[in-house]
């Protein structure tokens, strides 16, 4: 069968992102103008015409205020998974804010899509060496799979000698979870990180085409990772310093036509089906959804 890469969206408001915590704290969140569910159904009609699937990691806190965008993931033939509730950071939560936050958010995204939620990814990918409980956590509490170890070095994540394949984790008391990282490739001995984001906007699209082209070369499945509001050139504009806006907002209007082309050259679904692809098998009951 044909190599499958995993595609996802981190579904969050365009306010709620790391860089903007300094001058839009969680108290004003309610304040600010709504844009997600409009960026969410540009993304699913571009999908839908493309004929792919992708898994959306859902904030919990959008969850509860968009109830019919989650419904509507899930009956269009997506995966629905956890992004956390509010995107605080794995190693600010602690161990028991962290269970606490994880459970919260699977309940939350159960209830409103009646559909079991399995994959999980971190906010800013902060599952890291400071926090080594985090993936028994995860299994403890249901989840199947983690996508947010990223084999890069970063001031804020990333683990730089980690795998940058998929893998299955052994983890304490016989449980096991499967580790699927961001997309990176190798130049000068180091790993390069490509996975989505800021990479893919700011990058030639060359770049991003080079490192899943590797992966495929090695027989790797590779997942790209992007965010609605990375499809709204027209968002409003935050003060929030120099850099920080210019990683915001630097090429959005390239990130749909960019992306578009590259679904065009390579075969894209969901993490339930990449990771059931790539291991031939259904990972104890996971089932895979073809539609």
């Amino acid at each position: 069968m044909t190599l499958v890469h995993a595609l996802s969206f981190d579904v969050e408001e365009h306010f709620q992102v790391a860089n903007f915590a300094a001058v839009i704290p969680r108290d004003r969140w309610d304040r600010e103008p709504s844009r997600v569910e409009a960026n969410v159904e540009r993304i699913l009609a571009r999908l839908d015409a493309a004929k792919t699937k992708a898994t959306f990691f859902t904030l919990g806190w959008v969850a509860e205020r968009h109830i019919s965008l989650v419904k509507s993931i899930v009956a269009r033939g997506h995966e629905l998974a956890s992004h956390g509730y509010d995107h605080r950071f794995v190693d600010a939560l602690g161990e028991g804010g962290f269970r606490e936050d994880v459970r919260k958010t699977k309940r939350i995204l159960e209830d409103a899509s009646g559909a079991p939620i399995v994959g999980f990814r971190a906010s800013t990918f902060t599952i890291t060496r400071r926090t080594p409980w985090a993936l028994g956590i995860l299994a403890e509490e249901g989840y199947r799979y983690d996508a947010s170890i990223f084999p890069v070095r970063h001031p804020t994540y990333g683990i730089p000698d980690a795998p940058r394949h998929p893998r299955v984790e052994a983890l304490e008391g016989g449980r096991s979870i499967v580790e699927f990282p961001p997309l990176t490739w190798r130049f000068l001995g180091k790993n390069v990180a490509a996975g989505g984001g800021g990479y893919f906007r700011l990058f030639p699209y060359a770049y991003t085409r080079h490192a899943f082209a590797c992966a495929e070369r090695d027989g790797i499945p590779g997942s790209l990772y992007l965010h609605p509001w990375e499809f709204d050139p027209d968002q409003p504009h935050i003060s929030a310093g120099a850099i920080a806006n210019f990683r915001h907002r630097v090429n959005l209007a390239r990130t749909e036509p960019r992306l578009a082309r590259l679904i065009g050259e390579f075969r894209f679904s969901t993490f339930r089906e990449a990771i059931a692809v790539h291991f031939g098998s259904d990972l104890g009951g996971l089932a895979v959804d073809r539609r």
